[in-house]
């Protein structure tokens, strides 16, 4: 058996866990939850059988949002010991708190493109923000984009639902260097919203305009953002999503214009609308490969992870017939409601997903760490 000693410099209540190259780093895996000795202290010991010979290895409170860092607040390396030695102890100085603490100096830097955005297929205006990288105006690189809808509920203070904090989320994805993405956030339209975001279903909306507001994204907002930042225009680096109907109408945008976007943010989406998931496909001659992020609380009512389940059963059906070519990865919360605070927990994941291929430990960072326990 190998001996794993952990003293807490903080304090509090949460359960630690160890994750780490012998359990696919998961970081909330109940096999491997530290035994408590004391306030400070913790141990677990772990078969040999199931190590590697180098051990590589965190410490986290129950997830990635939870997990270790230095004293001053910053990401660690992850750490690293011989199996030969049978034991070792570290001390961990701070926890991350639901992602937190959040550094200023990465933040992102939110534009209003522009007040009155004109929609020429609603005949209406909107409210459009760009969320840049911190370093946008300092660099020369050129980022792939993410659209996203409801833009009232994804980082202003004061929204009557709250936010999902993306502002914070992508200074945390900077420091472990996932955070060259722009963000496009469209306002929704208020008592036009349903409307904007129902695709083809005047059962639920009446007079839906979904089909003109998906054109509105891609034929008219996509062109000029662009024109006027430095975008990588490719399908490859253009994604669209949102949460609930904007989820929704994001699913149309994808089906319908694969050409234009590979990369699809699916966060508890409103497939009530859509029971039969009778979803208009176009049919290329060559498939379009395409990635979902799936997310649904389970707490949301008694048929959302039911209903995503039935929807990942008719993607794969879509691509045995060779409409698309789809990866997708479906994240299950058990204590998830359909609220803000659920999907701004999941965003991190979500980004570090579609935009960077990293398949075992999200938002992980290897610094350079020469140096073995023994």
């Amino acid at each position: 058996m190998m001996r794993f000693e952990l003293y807490s410099e903080e304090i509090d209540d949460r359960t630690v866990y160890i994750t780490g190259n012998f359990n696919n780093w998961n970081p909330k895996d109940y096999n491997f939850q530290l035994k408590r000795l004391d306030p400070n202290n913790y141990y677990i010991e772990i078969n040999d059988e199931i190590l590697p010979d180098v051990i590589e290895y965190k410490f986290t409170k129950g997830g990635w949002e939870n997990v270790e860092l230095d004293i001053y607040g910053n990401i660690t390396p992850n750490r690293k010991a011989s199996k030969a030695a049978g034991k070792t102890a570290d001390t961990v100085e701070k926890w991350r708190l639901n992602w937190g603490p959040f550094k200023k100096e990465f933040f992102p830097i939110a534009e209003i493109i522009s007040e009155e955005f004109y929609i020429p297929q609603l005949d209406r205006y909107r409210k459009v923000w760009a969320l840049l990288p911190y370093d946008y105006y300092v660099s020369e690189k050129t980022y792939p984009v993410l659209y996203l809808q409801d833009a009232q509920n994804l980082f202003n203070e004061g929204s009557g639902y709250g936010n999902w904090e993306i502002d914070k989320k992508l200074s945390i994805l900077v420091e472990y260097g996932r955070g060259d993405v722009i963000v496009i956030a469209i306002e929704h339209g208020s008592e036009e919203r349903i409307k904007e975001y129902i695709f083809d279903n005047d059962n639920v909306a009446n007079g839906s305009e979904g089909k003109k507001y998906i054109r509105f994204i891609t034929d008219t907002l996509k062109p000029y953002v662009d024109e006027n930042y430095r975008t990588k225009r490719d399908r490859e680096n253009t994604g669209i999503g949102g949460s609930s109907l904007g989820a929704l109408i994001s699913i149309y945008s994808g089906f319908l214009y694969p050409e234009v976007y590979s990369k699809l943010l699916i966060f508890s989406p409103s497939l009530w609308v859509e029971p039969n998931n009778n979803f208009p496909i176009m049919n290329f001659r060559v498939p379009y490969k395409t990635k979902i992020y799936l997310y649904g609380g389970a707490q949301e009512g008694s048929k959302m992870v039911k209903r995503i389940r039935i929807f990942e059963e008719y993607l794969k059906r879509w691509e045995k017939k060779n409409l698309f070519d789809f990866e997708f990865k479906t994240s299950i919360n058990p204590e998830g409601t359909h609220s803000e605070f659920y999907w701004s927990q999941e965003f991190p994941r979500a980004i570090e997903w579609l935009f960077y291929n990293n398949r075992e430990n999200p938002v992980e960072v290897k610094p350079q760490q020469n140096s073995i326990k023994n």
